[in-house]
C-alpha cells in the first residue's frame, strides 16, 4: 500500500484544523455557554481523531517508502512519529471520555474545564507533531521531489 504515501501531505492538514478547531469551540462553547458549540466541537474532535488515524495511516507508509534516511532526519522521523502516534491516542482517549461524559449529561461546570485543560496538553502534541514534520521536510527535504531524485542518483 505504498501508494498511500503520496497522501500523507495532504491528509496530516485535516486533524490539525478538526482538532485546533475542536479546541477553539470547546473554549466558546463553555465562554459563551452554547450548547451546539459545545455539540460541534464534539464531532470536530470525532473528525480530527478520524483524520489523526488516516495521517499515521499514510505516514507509516510513507516512512517505509524512503528506504534512504540520514542519521538526522531519521531521527526527527522517529520523533515526528512518537508524536504523531501519541497525538492519536491521547485525542482517541479525550474522545471515549468526551463521549462518556456527554452521555452522563455531567458536562458541565469543572468538568469542561478539565477537559478544556486536557485539550490544551494535547494542542501542544499537535504542535510538536507538525514542527517535527516540517524540520523533516523543509530542512531535510524529506519527501520532496529533490530528496527522491538525490536518493535516485545515488
Amino acid at each position: 500500500m505504498e501508494f498511500l504515501s503520496a497522501f500523507h501531505p495532504k491528509v496530516v492538514h485535516f486533524p490539525i484544523a478538526f482538532l485546533l478547531g475542536y479546541f477553539l469551540f470547546e473554549l466558546l462553547g463553555i465562554l459563551l455557554k452554547k450548547e451546539f458549540l459545545s455539540k460541534a466541537a464534539h464531532l470536530l474532535l470525532l473528525l480530527g481523531v478520524l483524520g489523526a488515524l488516516a495521517a499515521v495511516m499514510t505516514g507509516r507508509e510513507a516512512e517505509e517508502a524512503f528506504e534512504y534516511w540520514n542519521k538526522q532526519s531519521g531521527e526527527l522521523v522517529e520523533e515526528h512519529e512518537l508524536y504523531a502516534n501519541l497525538t492519536l491516542w491521547y485525542f482517541t482517549g479525550l474522545l471515549v471520555l468526551r463521549t462518556f461524559i456527554a452521555f452522563k449529561k455531567k458536562f458541565v461546570g469543572v468538568v469542561q474545564y478539565v477537559v478544556l485543560l486536557l485539550t490544551i496538553i494535547g494542542v501542544y502534541f499537535i504542535y510538536q507533531t507538525g514542527e517535527l514534520g516540517g524540520k523533516m521536510v523543509y530542512e531535510h527535504g524529506v519527501g520532496t521531489e529533490y530528496k527522491i531524485k538525490q536518493m535516485e542518483s545515488e
